[in-house]
Order: structure tokens, then sequence, then C-alpha cells
């Protein structure tokens, strides 16, 4: 393999990993392959009990493997103590504790492995001075805001010197506009320190924004794996098309297609037999200032696929405003279409995309004209 092809070397390397709680139970964590690059930031991401927390905690030494091999380097970490592996975990709570100032919060383990206290003091203060933290060095937790808690929780995680910083669904407890600022200090902290970064979110917007690489995940199995930009332009299966939001899920002749609500054409219903595209009807409207997001139902479609929607920006809203109630017609470019695949499935079971599995296709749809 020459230069060009070759992969990025792999900080961490997950080879058939998988997680059983109990014997013969469905696995939480079912025998997934993943590469992740030397100094990447990687968000795991899917619904709750998707078992990408459960990954995260078998990479750190949290969890026990049932099977499957964990390299860090190169290195085969699976059996490793948490503390021998190279590893450092932030934790959504930041499980600070709550006696101990900034400074020894960050300085703890180093006392646990008997550095002396000068010294210590002196690497945590160097920290606390990069996370812009140093003014505040003798607060104890409860006198410092929810961002700055999260500066010392990382100064405590960076401390160990790891080659990996796992992240637990750290921003989950801030709100909504420190979130925002706090994630591009992650990604910047990312950056300036070169390490690889694993950060778990059920947010899709939060791994957006952050990720070098996406991985969904789904009861268990991996659905995709790719930038944010080929995930969300490229979704894999439905699930990853639902998941990611802003898409339309249709049914045609040859499968399912996925286009984005804001590639989608909207135009007013004459109820003639002639008209073109897919009929619908307007169920709710949502401005959101610089776009209008339409919410509508599909015509004949049972309920769980008839649900879909148009983003339009705010001018052409109000160049052509629709009402709750409205009949309409769909439609989109054919090079707008994504074809999904079946998905993911259980190691050892057969695949789900056969003509059989597949939904009864709407005779409207497979009319549609582009």
């Amino acid at each position: 393999m020459d230069a060009v092809s070759a992969p990025p070397p792999a900080a961490v390397e997950i080879v058939a990993l998988t997680k059983r709680y109990a014997a013969g139970a469905q696995p939480a964590v079912d025998q997934i392959d993943l590469r992740i690059a030397s100094g990447s930031y990687c968000c795991l991401l899917g619904p709750s009990g998707c078992g990408k927390s459960t990954t995260l905690r078998m990479v750190a030494g949290h969890e026990s493997v049932s099977a499957g091999d964990i390299l860090l380097d190169n290195r085969n970490i699976t059996n490793l103590p948490a503390a021998a592996r190279g590893t450092a975990m932030m934790f959504q709570s930041f499980a600070l504790f709550p006696h101990l100032s900034a400074l020894d919060n960050v300085a703890f383990s180093l006392k646990m492995k008997s550095v002396a206290k000068a010294e210590r003091h002196r690497r945590a203060k160097n920290l606390l001075e990069r996370v812009a933290m140093g003014h505040l060095a003798e607060r104890k937790p409860a006198e410092l805001s929810g961002g700055q808690q999260q500066r010392v929780a990382l100064a405590r995680a960076l401390i160990t010197e790891p080659r990996v910083l796992l992240l637990d669904e750290p921003l989950s407890a801030l709100d909504p506009f420190l979130r925002i600022q706090m994630r591009a200090e992650l990604r910047r902290w990312q950056k300036e320190l070169g390490l690889t970064f694993i950060h778990v979110t059920h947010s899709q917007e939060e791994a957006m924004a952050l990720a070098d690489t996406m991985v969904v995940m789904n009861h268990g199995l991996i659905e995709q794996v790719g930038s944010p930009h080929q995930v969300y332009n490229h979704p894999a299966s439905e699930f990853v098309a639902r998941f990611m939001g802003g898409h339309n899920v249709f049914a045609l002749n040859d499968g399912l297609v996925a286009v984005r609500n804001d590639h989608m054409r909207i135009a007013p219903s004459t109820g003639e037999a002639g008209d073109m595209g897919v009929p619908a009807h307007v169920t709710d409207i949502e401005y959101q200032g610089t776009y209008v997001l339409i919410g509508l139902r599909l015509t004949g479609e049972r309920p769980e696929r008839s649900g879909v929607s148009v983003l339009l920006s705010e001018q052409t809203f109000l160049s052509r405003p629709y009402e709750v109630g409205d009949s309409v017609r769909l439609s989109w470019s054919e090079t707008d279409a994504r074809a999904l695949g079946p998905g993911a499935t259980r190691p050892g079971e057969p695949g789900n995309g056969s003509a059989a599995s597949r939904p009864a296709p709407m005779a409207a749809l497979a009319a549609m004209a582009a």
C-alpha cells in the first residue's frame, strides 16, 4: 500500500469489541470495529442505550470487556487497569472534590502517586493557567460556575499526561449559551494539545461542531463512520438520516431515499389532476429567525412515514407564505436524493435490505416529477 492510500496512524483501534451484561442477553456493544486517528476529535453519538457510553467506559478501563480487543498506539490495553492505559476520563458531572480547591483537585492524582507537594502544585498551576483558571486556583468547586468547573475537570484529566482524553457527555449539564462557548474551547484545546479526544454525546449539533470523525451507533452497532459533512450529506441508512435530522425519507419503487429538508421544493396544490409532485398538507409552521420550518403530512402514507418537513429561507417564505391546513405538492431534484442502505445488522444475521423488507412504495412518489 502506498503512502497516499495508507490510513492515518490510529491512536485507538477497537477490534470486534463486545460487551454482554448477561448470558443470552442482547449485547450492549456487539463486535464493533473502529479506528480513531491519532490527534483527531472523534464523537460517538446515538440515542440513549445505543452503546456509546459503554464503549467509552471499556476504552477507559471502567467497564470490563466481554470479547474483542482495544489497542492504544498498537499496544493492547484491553486488560490493563485504567491508570496504566494512557487514557484519562472527563465525566459528565465533573466529579470534583467539593472540599478541595481547584488547585488541589487538579493535583490530586499526583498526590496519589506520592509526587512532592511543590512539584504537583507547580504542574497543577501550569495547567490551570493553560485553561485560563490560574486566578481562581484557590476557589472550591461551589464557588465556580459550570464552565469554570469544566475547565478544572479538564486540567485534572490532563495532568496525568494522557495520550487519549475520553469525554462522557461533558457539556450536557451546562446551559445552552455556555454549551456553545465550551464547544469552541474544547475544540481549541484539542488542537493546541494535539491529543486524541473521544467524546460521547447524544447531540447531533454538538458532534457536528466538534468532530473530525463521527461514529453513529444504534443498538450496540455502528451504523456509520465519517466526517460530519459525509454523515450529514450521505446518510448510510434510514436510521442515520432520521437521527441526524434535517432529512426526509421517502419510499420509492427501488428503495428508500433521503432528501435534506432545505433541498425540498414546495408549491401550492391546484387540486387538478395535472398537479406534479407528492401531495401533502401543512401541519405546523415554526419561525426560526433566518429560516421557517414547515411541518407536513404526506397524503395516503401510513402515519410512521408520513411526517416530513421543508426548510425555507425567511425571505422565500414571506414572498409566498403558507398556513396550517394548506394543500401542497412536494418535489426535489434527483441529484439531491441519497439512496439509503439497509443499516447495520448483527454479526451472523442476514441483511435486512431485501425487497421484501422494504416498505410498500407510494404510487405518488413513483410518479414524482423532479
